[in-house]
Protein backbone atom coordinates (compact mmCIF):
# COMPACT_ATOMS: atom_id res chain seq x y z
CA UNK A 1 0.00 0.00 0.00
CA UNK A 2 1.46 3.37 -1.00
CA UNK A 3 1.79 6.37 1.33
CA UNK A 4 -0.93 8.19 -0.57
CA UNK A 5 -3.33 5.27 -0.08
CA UNK A 6 -2.74 4.53 3.59
CA UNK A 7 -6.13 4.18 5.24
CA UNK A 8 -4.76 5.32 8.61
CA UNK A 9 -4.72 9.06 7.93
CA UNK A 10 -5.51 11.97 10.24
CA UNK A 11 -7.67 14.99 9.47
CA UNK A 12 -4.64 16.99 8.31
CA UNK A 13 -3.54 14.34 5.82
CA UNK A 14 -0.73 12.99 8.01
CA UNK A 15 -0.20 9.24 8.21
CA UNK A 16 -0.52 7.72 11.64
CA UNK A 17 2.15 5.10 10.99
CA UNK A 18 4.23 4.50 14.07
CA UNK A 19 7.62 5.30 12.56
CA UNK A 20 6.99 7.58 9.56
CA UNK A 21 4.58 10.53 9.37
CA UNK A 22 3.86 12.90 6.51
CA UNK A 23 2.21 16.26 5.95
CA UNK A 24 1.98 18.59 2.96
CA UNK A 25 2.89 22.28 3.10
CA UNK A 26 2.71 24.47 -0.04
CA UNK A 27 3.44 21.60 -2.40
CA UNK A 28 6.26 20.26 -0.23
CA UNK A 29 5.89 16.82 1.38
CA UNK A 30 7.34 16.82 4.90
CA UNK A 31 8.44 13.32 5.95
CA UNK A 32 9.36 12.68 9.58
CA UNK A 33 11.23 9.59 10.72
CA UNK A 34 10.07 9.12 14.31
CA UNK A 35 11.35 6.02 16.12
CA UNK A 36 12.49 7.01 19.62
CA UNK A 37 15.10 7.10 20.92
CA UNK A 38 17.50 7.22 17.98
CA UNK A 39 15.28 7.06 14.86
CA UNK A 40 16.99 3.81 13.88
CA UNK A 41 15.74 2.20 10.69
CA UNK A 42 14.54 -1.39 10.40
CA UNK A 43 13.07 -3.11 7.35
CA UNK A 44 9.42 -2.04 7.94
CA UNK A 45 10.55 1.56 8.42
CA UNK A 46 12.59 1.45 5.21
CA UNK A 47 9.50 0.34 3.36
CA UNK A 48 7.37 3.10 4.92
CA UNK A 49 9.97 5.69 3.94
CA UNK A 50 9.96 4.33 0.39
CA UNK A 51 6.17 4.62 0.28
CA UNK A 52 6.45 8.30 1.26
CA UNK A 53 9.10 9.00 -1.39
CA UNK A 54 7.09 7.09 -3.99
CA UNK A 55 4.10 9.26 -3.14
CA UNK A 56 6.32 12.27 -3.94
CA UNK A 57 7.27 10.70 -7.26
CA UNK A 58 3.68 9.93 -8.29
CA UNK A 59 1.80 12.99 -7.01
CA UNK A 60 1.88 15.80 -9.57
CA UNK A 61 0.89 18.28 -6.87
CA UNK A 62 4.08 17.66 -4.91
CA UNK A 63 7.28 19.39 -6.02
CA UNK A 64 9.81 18.45 -3.33
CA UNK A 65 10.15 16.79 0.05
CA UNK A 66 11.70 17.74 3.38
CA UNK A 67 12.99 14.78 5.37
CA UNK A 68 13.70 15.11 9.09
CA UNK A 69 13.90 13.13 12.29
CA UNK A 70 11.61 13.24 15.31
CA UNK A 71 12.99 14.62 18.56
CA UNK A 72 16.00 16.85 19.09
CA UNK A 73 19.02 14.57 19.50
CA UNK A 74 18.95 12.26 16.45
CA UNK A 75 18.19 12.76 12.80
CA UNK A 76 18.85 9.04 12.51
CA UNK A 77 21.30 6.57 14.01
CA UNK A 78 20.95 4.45 10.88
CA UNK A 79 20.49 0.71 10.75
CA UNK A 80 18.56 -0.73 13.67
CA UNK A 81 21.26 -2.98 15.11
CA UNK A 82 18.94 -4.30 17.83
CA UNK A 83 16.53 -5.58 15.20
CA UNK A 84 19.45 -7.10 13.32
CA UNK A 85 20.83 -8.75 16.45
CA UNK A 86 17.37 -10.20 17.21
CA UNK A 87 17.52 -12.04 13.88
CA UNK A 88 15.77 -11.75 10.54
CA UNK A 89 17.36 -8.46 9.48
CA UNK A 90 20.93 -9.33 8.64
CA UNK A 91 23.41 -7.40 6.51
CA UNK A 92 21.70 -8.51 3.30
CA UNK A 93 18.12 -7.94 4.46
CA UNK A 94 15.65 -6.79 1.79
CA UNK A 95 14.80 -3.20 2.69
CA UNK A 96 12.45 -2.78 -0.26
CA UNK A 97 12.59 -1.22 -3.73
CA UNK A 98 14.25 2.01 -2.57
CA UNK A 99 17.04 0.23 -0.76
CA UNK A 100 17.97 1.04 2.82
CA UNK A 101 15.82 3.86 4.26
CA UNK A 102 13.69 3.86 1.11
CA UNK A 103 15.91 6.40 -0.64
CA UNK A 104 19.52 5.29 -0.91
CA UNK A 105 18.79 3.25 -4.07
CA UNK A 106 15.68 5.07 -5.30
CA UNK A 107 17.40 6.24 -8.47
CA UNK A 108 14.16 6.91 -10.36
CA UNK A 109 13.10 9.69 -7.95
CA UNK A 110 13.35 12.84 -10.06
CA UNK A 111 11.98 15.31 -7.52
CA UNK A 112 14.23 17.12 -5.03
CA UNK A 113 14.78 15.80 -1.51
CA UNK A 114 15.91 18.21 1.22
CA UNK A 115 17.33 16.71 4.41
CA UNK A 116 16.57 18.77 7.53
CA UNK A 117 19.19 17.38 9.91
CA UNK A 118 18.09 18.03 13.47
CA UNK A 119 20.80 16.11 15.32
CA UNK A 120 23.13 13.16 14.91
CA UNK A 121 23.18 11.59 11.43
CA UNK A 122 25.41 8.56 11.77
CA UNK A 123 25.84 5.33 9.86
CA UNK A 124 22.81 4.73 7.68
CA UNK A 125 21.39 8.03 8.90
CA UNK A 126 24.29 9.83 7.25
CA UNK A 127 23.86 7.68 4.14
CA UNK A 128 20.24 8.84 4.03
CA UNK A 129 21.46 12.46 4.15
CA UNK A 130 23.96 11.75 1.36
CA UNK A 131 21.10 10.47 -0.82
CA UNK A 132 19.33 13.85 -0.52
CA UNK A 133 19.82 16.69 -2.99
CA UNK A 134 20.06 19.54 -0.49
CA UNK A 135 20.94 19.59 3.21
CA UNK A 136 19.98 21.99 6.00
CA UNK A 137 21.55 21.24 9.38
CA UNK A 138 21.14 22.64 12.86
CA UNK A 139 24.24 23.92 14.61
CA UNK A 140 24.56 20.86 16.85
CA UNK A 141 24.17 18.33 14.02
CA UNK A 142 26.98 15.85 13.45
CA UNK A 143 27.70 13.38 10.67
CA UNK A 144 29.66 10.15 10.84
CA UNK A 145 30.15 6.66 9.42
CA UNK A 146 31.28 4.33 12.24
CA UNK A 147 30.74 1.06 10.34
CA UNK A 148 34.38 -0.12 10.37
CA UNK A 149 34.14 -0.19 14.16
CA UNK A 150 31.45 -2.87 13.99
CA UNK A 151 33.05 -4.94 11.25
CA UNK A 152 31.28 -3.52 8.20
CA UNK A 153 31.48 -0.76 5.62
CA UNK A 154 28.78 1.85 4.82
CA UNK A 155 27.62 0.15 1.64
CA UNK A 156 24.21 1.85 1.50
CA UNK A 157 25.84 4.73 -0.32
CA UNK A 158 28.34 6.11 2.18
CA UNK A 159 31.44 4.53 0.68
CA UNK A 160 30.25 5.51 -2.80
CA UNK A 161 28.75 8.97 -2.32
CA UNK A 162 30.98 10.55 0.33
CA UNK A 163 34.15 10.61 -1.83
CA UNK A 164 32.11 12.38 -4.53
CA UNK A 165 30.99 15.06 -2.08
CA UNK A 166 34.20 15.68 -0.13
CA UNK A 167 37.91 15.76 -0.99
CA UNK A 168 39.09 12.16 -1.12
CA UNK A 169 41.44 12.52 1.86
CA UNK A 170 38.67 13.94 4.06
CA UNK A 171 36.19 11.28 2.97
CA UNK A 172 38.76 8.52 3.50
CA UNK A 173 39.47 9.76 7.02
CA UNK A 174 35.78 9.63 7.92
CA UNK A 175 35.36 6.19 6.35
CA UNK A 176 38.50 4.67 7.88
CA UNK A 177 38.33 6.19 11.36
CA UNK A 178 34.61 6.83 11.91
CA UNK A 179 35.27 10.39 13.07
CA UNK A 180 32.29 12.72 13.23
CA UNK A 181 32.03 16.00 11.34
CA UNK A 182 30.13 18.93 12.80
CA UNK A 183 27.65 21.07 10.88
CA UNK A 184 30.01 24.05 10.54
CA UNK A 185 32.79 21.94 9.03
CA UNK A 186 30.31 20.16 6.76
CA UNK A 187 29.13 23.54 5.50
CA UNK A 188 32.72 24.62 4.80
CA UNK A 189 33.24 21.55 2.63
CA UNK A 190 29.93 22.12 0.83
CA UNK A 191 28.34 18.98 2.26
CA UNK A 192 25.67 21.14 3.94
CA UNK A 193 23.89 23.93 2.05
CA UNK A 194 22.80 25.85 5.12
CA UNK A 195 23.33 25.81 8.88
CA UNK A 196 19.94 26.86 10.19
CA UNK A 197 20.70 27.76 13.80
CA UNK A 198 19.77 26.16 17.10
CA UNK A 199 17.50 23.23 17.93
CA UNK A 200 14.16 23.18 16.17
CA UNK A 201 15.19 25.41 13.24
CA UNK A 202 16.05 22.91 10.52
CA UNK A 203 12.55 22.03 9.32
CA UNK A 204 11.42 25.64 8.91
CA UNK A 205 14.63 26.52 7.07
CA UNK A 206 14.30 23.44 4.86
CA UNK A 207 10.65 24.26 4.15
CA UNK A 208 11.64 27.78 3.07
CA UNK A 209 14.18 26.22 0.72
CA UNK A 210 11.57 23.73 -0.47
CA UNK A 211 9.13 26.52 -1.27
CA UNK A 212 11.80 28.21 -3.39
CA UNK A 213 12.41 24.94 -5.21
CA UNK A 214 8.67 24.47 -5.73
CA UNK A 215 8.47 27.77 -7.60
CA UNK A 216 10.39 26.22 -10.47
CA UNK A 217 8.75 24.48 -13.40
CA UNK A 218 8.07 20.87 -12.34
CA UNK A 219 9.41 19.30 -15.53
CA UNK A 220 12.54 21.44 -15.31
CA UNK A 221 13.14 20.31 -11.72
CA UNK A 222 12.90 16.68 -12.81
CA UNK A 223 15.18 17.34 -15.80
CA UNK A 224 17.86 18.88 -13.57
CA UNK A 225 17.94 15.77 -11.37
CA UNK A 226 17.99 13.46 -14.39
CA UNK A 227 20.86 15.28 -16.13
CA UNK A 228 22.89 15.49 -12.93
CA UNK A 229 22.42 11.78 -12.26
CA UNK A 230 23.04 10.56 -15.79
CA UNK A 231 26.13 12.68 -16.51
CA UNK A 232 27.84 12.62 -13.11
CA UNK A 233 30.59 10.21 -14.14
CA UNK A 234 31.18 11.75 -17.59
CA UNK A 235 33.53 14.44 -18.83
CA UNK A 236 31.90 17.64 -20.07
CA UNK A 237 32.11 16.76 -23.76
CA UNK A 238 30.69 13.27 -23.23
CA UNK A 239 28.03 14.69 -20.91
CA UNK A 240 26.91 17.14 -23.61
CA UNK A 241 26.69 14.29 -26.13
CA UNK A 242 24.64 12.17 -23.73
CA UNK A 243 22.31 15.04 -22.81
CA UNK A 244 21.71 15.99 -26.46
CA UNK A 245 21.47 12.37 -27.65
CA UNK A 246 17.76 11.93 -26.97
CA UNK A 247 18.23 9.29 -24.28
CA UNK A 248 17.08 11.38 -21.31
CA UNK A 249 13.25 11.34 -21.23
CA UNK A 250 12.80 13.97 -18.53
CA UNK A 251 15.08 16.41 -20.34
CA UNK A 252 13.31 15.71 -23.65
CA UNK A 253 9.87 16.20 -22.06
CA UNK A 254 10.99 19.54 -20.60
CA UNK A 255 12.23 20.79 -23.98
CA UNK A 256 8.95 19.86 -25.67
CA UNK A 257 6.69 21.14 -22.89
CA UNK A 258 4.14 23.93 -22.71
CA UNK A 259 5.99 25.14 -19.62
CA UNK A 260 9.13 25.77 -21.71
CA UNK A 261 7.04 28.22 -23.73
CA UNK A 262 5.19 29.66 -20.73
CA UNK A 263 8.39 30.66 -18.92
CA UNK A 264 9.70 33.10 -21.56
CA UNK A 265 6.17 34.47 -22.13
CA UNK A 266 5.71 35.15 -18.43
CA UNK A 267 9.09 36.87 -18.27
CA UNK A 268 8.22 39.08 -21.24
CA UNK A 269 4.80 39.88 -19.75
CA UNK A 270 6.36 40.66 -16.33
CA UNK A 271 4.12 38.17 -14.53
CA UNK A 272 4.52 34.98 -12.58
CA UNK A 273 4.50 31.85 -14.75
CA UNK A 274 1.58 29.45 -14.53
CA UNK A 275 3.18 26.02 -14.64
CA UNK A 276 1.10 23.12 -15.93
CA UNK A 277 3.65 20.34 -15.70
CA UNK A 278 3.27 19.52 -19.36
Amino acid sequence: MSAGEDSNVDEHGGEQAESVTTRVCDGVLVVTLDRPKANAIDVPTSRKLYAAFDRLRRDEGLRATVLTGGGRRFFSAGWDLKAAAAGGEGIEADHGPGGFAGLTEFFALDKPVIAAVNGLAVGGGFELVLAADLVVAEEHAEFGLPEVGIGMIPDSGGVLRLPRRLPRAVASEMLLTGRRMGAAEAARWGLVNQVSGGPGTAVDAALALGRRVAQGAPLALCAVKEVLRETEALGVEAAYAHMRGGELPRYRAMLDSEDAQEGPRAFADKRSPQWRGR
